[in-house]
């Protein structure tokens, strides 16, 4: 992310099932709560520690679907990231708004 891009307003709208976020650069990304839990960064999901760090699959965070998922929790970690606890148990993955921010759609 280039220039401190960060986010500006964060919204979890539980009907259409997506993550909204307002970027300071004026730009509004829109992600679905299966996208973001299929792309989650977590060592779990990565595959291990040699494959973390890569960008989130861009194709993967706009096609997945999964109508039983749900958003439990969005908490902020640091100024740098937030985490997110999903229906299905899962919450390890900590999403930084730099990664967010290059998944943008």
């Amino acid at each position: 992310m280039t220039n401190k891009v960060r986010p500006t307003h964060v919204t979890a709208d539980r009907e259409r099932r997506v993550v909204i976020i307002q970027w300071s650069d004026g730009r509004e990304c829109s992600y679905s709560f299966a996208g973001l839990r299929a792309v989650c960064p977590c060592v779990l999901c990565q595959g291990g520690h040699a494959l973390m760090g890569r960008p989130a699959d861009r194709l993967l965070l706009a096609k997945s679907q999964n109508d039983a998922l749900n958003l439990d929790a969005a908490t902020p970690v640091g100024s740098y990231a937030v985490q997110f606890a999903w229906n299905d148990g899962h919450d390890s993955g900590i999403y930084t708004w730099d990664y967010l921010y290059e998944a943008g759609l």
